[in-house]
């Protein structure tokens, strides 16, 4: 059994010594006993419910670097350093109300060696192929995780980005693909976290269109894919070019939905108001948010998680 650091404490930021602790924890693992990953995977506690006291589903988002999306605001290299982005991660998941992680299977193997995911839910993310900025983006393929894996650690969903390019060819291989993870998850009785966007290429760059007709488009798509939506949930942006646009949204579909807190807002509380207005809509399970609650603009990752919470 592998010793580890605690967690950092609630609210905190890490001293430069546990930091380097908890570094020597996951490097001496890994060159020593990487087997160590797959024991702490098993000895995981695991939640007893996919949503909290509330009632509500509360993610914690860190996937983004496999896909070299490392922006968080004005910091186009915020996401670079491993070492703060698990100190960040670990504040985030000690406040209470946080019952979920997303990430790639290097981010979540190091929260395991440090004993932080017991008792969450645990998402893993599966295709990163689509690397952002590149010619081949809407070419999602399934480069993460895949269901087998996913049963295999114990973790609790699999999430998967669907972006639908009218005008690119390359969308439908993406949608087969992961109309297989959704068939594939269902089948082990583990949930497909599926984020769909209507996207478009806008000077040589992929753009979500978040009109309200685009993504109730979207939504009509994904809820569709696989061979059963019994297991199936929606990881959806919220929209404001119409008031009534998110009831249209979530009425689009009977999943169960999650939304996405995407890039850092010039104005985080106007986005808290507006998450809290669409959380009473009867599907909306939860919030799915990363870089707006781990790269606050006033620094405090704690005060930002407990805003959020607040709102469930």
């Amino acid at each position: 059994m592998i010793e580890h650091d605690h967690p950092v404490a609630a609210g905190q930021q890490a001293p430069d010594a546990d930091r380097d602790g908890r570094l020597r924890t996951i490097v001496r693992a890994r060159t020593g006993r990487p087997g160590a990953i797959a024991e702490a995977a098993a000895r995981r506690i695991r939640p007893d419910s996919l949503v909290g006291p509330s009632g509500k589903l509360m993610v914690i988002a860190a996937d983004h670097p496999a896909r070299g999306s490392l922006r968080a605001g004005s910091d186009a290299m915020a996401m670079a350093d491993r070492a703060d982005l698990l100190d960040r991660m670990l504040i985030a998941l000690s406040r209470p109300g946080v019952n979920g992680v997303l990430g790639t299977a290097d981010l979540l193997e190091d929260l395991l060696l440090l004993g932080a995911l017991d008792r969450k839910v645990v998402v893993g993310s599966m295709n990163r192929g689509g690397l952002a900025g590149t010619c081949f983006e809407i070419d999602d393929r399934f480069t993460g995780y895949n269901a087998e894996t996913i049963d295999r650690m114990g973790f609790e969903m699999g999430k998967m980005l669907l972006r639908i390019d009218p005008e690119d060819p390359a969308t439908v291989a993406t949608m087969e693909a992961c109309a297989t993870a959704v068939s594939q998850l269902a089948a082990r009785q583990r949930v497909a976290l599926v984020e769909p966007f209507i996207s478009h290429k806008v000077d040589g760059r992929v753009r979500n269109d978040l009109s309200t007709d685009a993504v109730v488009r979207s939504v009509a798509v994904a809820a569709g894919l696989g061979t059963t939506s019994a297991y199936t949930w929606l990881k959806l942006p919220v929209v404001d070019d119409d008031p009534e646009g998110m009831e249209r949204v979530l009425a689009a579909s009977t999943l169960p939905a999650v939304l996405l807190g995407g890039e850092v807002p010039d104005d985080p509380d106007a986005a808290f108001r507006q998450w809290e207005k669409v959380l009473r809509l009867p599907t909306a399970m939860g919030l799915v948010v990363g870089r707006t609650l781990l790269y606050p603009p006033d620094g405090d990752v704690a005060g930002a998680v407990d805003t959020a919470v607040s709102l469930l």
